[in-house]
């Protein structure tokens, strides 16, 4: 008996865009809808994000005797033409499994898919750089800085991703000098959706060094958009937070 060939990474494309219609909510993908601004060019299929990771699952084991990382970052290539959301995760979500695997110029790669608008949303963002983007800051630690100096990009989701990539890391203490940089080059930028990745971002580095976060708001007050420090100091104690709100307003 002959075994079974594994699709290849076009053809995976199409059957997982089959599959996700098929699931499509309409009712769903309203809702999700008002997660972003009404200018920004999201489509959705409003299928739930369990089903989503299901269907990437799914299809992992059934190439993963057959792929190598190369047919993944093609599967995600293609997907990520895709204008619907869900289809961008998939890619994404298949192509984390190979991270042990990472080739270093899928850094410049992935760069260029951002910059190329192909991830042009917070949930996009958000899915590529802790799936992607950081496995690859880890596998080559010389990167990291590359990474933070994306925060001086022209393209706004690129800045974000630069953000984004650190939070993972920062989240457990690694890597908090370049977590810091990477926010301080961003503390001037004018999109709300940057300060949100911003405060994020501080957020999750004072979960291991509060002290040092307290120094950082402190060091910068004002310049500090008022979004990101909110976000920042969410797990203050309320008595800190109102202090802390005061003490880095503008004089």
């Amino acid at each position: 008996m002959s075994e079974t060939r594994a699709p290849t990474p076009a053809a995976a494309a199409r059957r997982s865009m089959a599959r996700l219609r098929e699931a499509a909510d309409p009712v769903r993908a309203a809702g999700a809808r008002r997660y972003f601004k009404k200018h920004d060019a999201v489509s959705v299929f409003g299928v739930k994000v369990p089903d989503v990771r299901a269907l990437a699952g799914e299809l992992y084991r059934e190439v993963k005797g057959s792929w190598r990382v190369g047919e993944a970052a093609a599967f995600c290539e293609l997907l990520g033409q895709e204008r619907h959301l869900e289809a961008k995760l998939v890619g994404v979500l298949l192509l984390g499994r190979y991270r042990s695997d990472f080739p270093l110029p899928l850094l410049a790669r992935a760069r260029r898919w951002i910059a190329a608008g192909r991830y042009d949303c917070w949930a996009a963002i958000d899915a590529l750089a802790p799936e992607v983007l950081t496995p690859l800051v880890v596998r080559y630690p010389d990167m990291g800085g590359q990474v933070a100096g994306w925060v001086r990009a022209r393209n706004m989701w690129v800045r974000r991703a630069a953000a984004v990539t650190f939070v993972p890391l920062a989240r457990r203490g690694a890597r908090l000098d370049l977590a810091y940089a990477a926010a301080e080059g961003l503390l001037d930028d004018p999109e709300d959706l940057i300060h949100k990745a911003t405060g994020w971002l501080l957020r999750e580095a004072g979960k291991t060094d509060r002290a040092r976060l307290e120094r950082f708001l402190l060091q910068w007050g004002p310049r500090i958009p008022r979004t990101a420090l909110r976000y920042a100091i969410e797990h203050f104690p309320e008595r800190r937070r109102r202090q802390l709100l005061a003490e880095t307003r503008a004089p």
